[in-house]
């Protein structure tokens, strides 16, 4: 059987895990071992922190509400129940947007929310 060198098989690699370290600092950008455990670690904290976006954006959200809510003389839990009951179905993202953009759309759904 013939001899298989495996030069160029690893050039590659190490070439793709750099690739893929680009920009890190130090020997996270050099050496191919640390190059590699640095991706690893960038792919892990990737995948950890597109959960925690969709919870900081709701915190977000729910504070913009809040605040917008009491200046029209309404707390967040309370505004939250008056749209229920009144069977308003508007999300989060829809009336933080609201208490942002529009105060005067924002002050009449606070308005249906008391009633």
């Amino acid at each position: 059987m013939a001899r298989v060198k495996r030069g160029v098989t690893a050039h590659h690699r190490h070439k793709r895990l750099l690739e893929a370290a680009e920009g890190r600092s130090g020997t996270n950008s050099r050496l191919v071992k640390r190059a590699h455990e640095s991706a690893l670690h960038a792919m892990a904290y990737a995948t950890r922190d597109r959960k925690q976006r969709k919870r900081q954006m709701r915190e977000l959200w729910i504070i913009r509400i809040n605040a917008a809510a009491r200046q029209n003389g309404l707390t967040y839990g309370k505004l939250i129940a008056g749209l229920k009951a009144a069977k308003v179905d508007l999300d989060r993202k829809i009336l933080a947007d609201l208490a942002v953009r529009d105060a005067a759309a924002f002050a009449s759904i606070v308005a249906l929310a008391k009633a």
